[in-house]
């Protein structure tokens, strides 16, 4: 009888990592609102064939972070109601994974990596570097969510801050709203590291009623 074989790791499929190169482009706002994405043109680009291009596209689609127009794709640009009905399920679903998370109690080790990313935004913000303090500020976002167990719940909450981080990336440049989110991320960080969950969920909704308003003001439509 032969000895049990290990399962041989798979690497991530080309289609796999073309999605996420472009969903990255998409999340750091360097696709432009508007810009046709072309099969043949990404392709070329990226230096594959254009099949993995169209599979990453589609799920991409699927995910609502671009829209078809034509024969090719966009990203679509967010009018008042699609951020409005972005954050109502953001609303929704960060609060209640966050009380959740505090009410597990986690350990100090496992805050570390929240604390880390708290003090690279504030040393970004000390220096007016809005696109360390933007990078540093998402390591704070995938270290809380890395806590939460339901990894269902985890992909949704990425999926619907996705939607909204391009534009986010444009608010960060602004010192006020750069202390705004550092001064939400430390009482939420506070909550969680007390074990309050009604605090850390009020925190973070009070940290998504700012997003939401800034997001309007920057678009003219609060």
């Amino acid at each position: 009888m032969i000895e049990k074989l290990q399962v041989l790791e798979r690497p991530d499929s080309l289609s796999d990592r073309v999605y996420a190169t472009l969903r990255e482009y998409l999340r750091a706002g360097r696709i432009p609102t508007g810009q046709p994405l072309q099969e043949a043109v990404l392709g070329a680009q990226l230096g594959v064939s254009r099949t993995p291009v169209r599979e990453a596209l589609a799920r991409l689609a699927s995910d609502g972070l671009v829209v078809a127009e034509g024969r090719s794709f966009i990203v679509p640009a967010l009018a008042e109601g699609d951020i409005e009905d972005i954050y109502a399920l953001r609303f929704l679903l960060e609060p209640e994974a966050l009380r959740l998370v505090a009410a597990s109690r986690p350990e100090r080790k496992a805050l570390a990596p929240l604390r880390a990313a708290l003090d690279e935004m504030a040393a970004a913000h000390e220096a007016g570097d809005g696109a360390a303090f933007m990078d540093a500020n998402y390591r704070y976002r995938d270290a809380w969510t890395a806590l939460v167990p339901n990894k269902r719940l985890v992909r949704a909450i990425h999926l619907y801050a996705d939607h909204v981080r391009y534009l986010r990336a444009f608010t960060l440049d602004n010192a006020a709203v750069r202390a705004l989110v550092l001064k939400g991320l430390k009482q939420l960080t506070a909550a969680l590291a007390a074990g309050d969950g009604e605090a850390a969920a009020a925190a973070m909704r009070a940290h998504l009623e700012n997003a939401r308003r800034i997001l309007l003001d920057m678009t003219g439509r609060s």
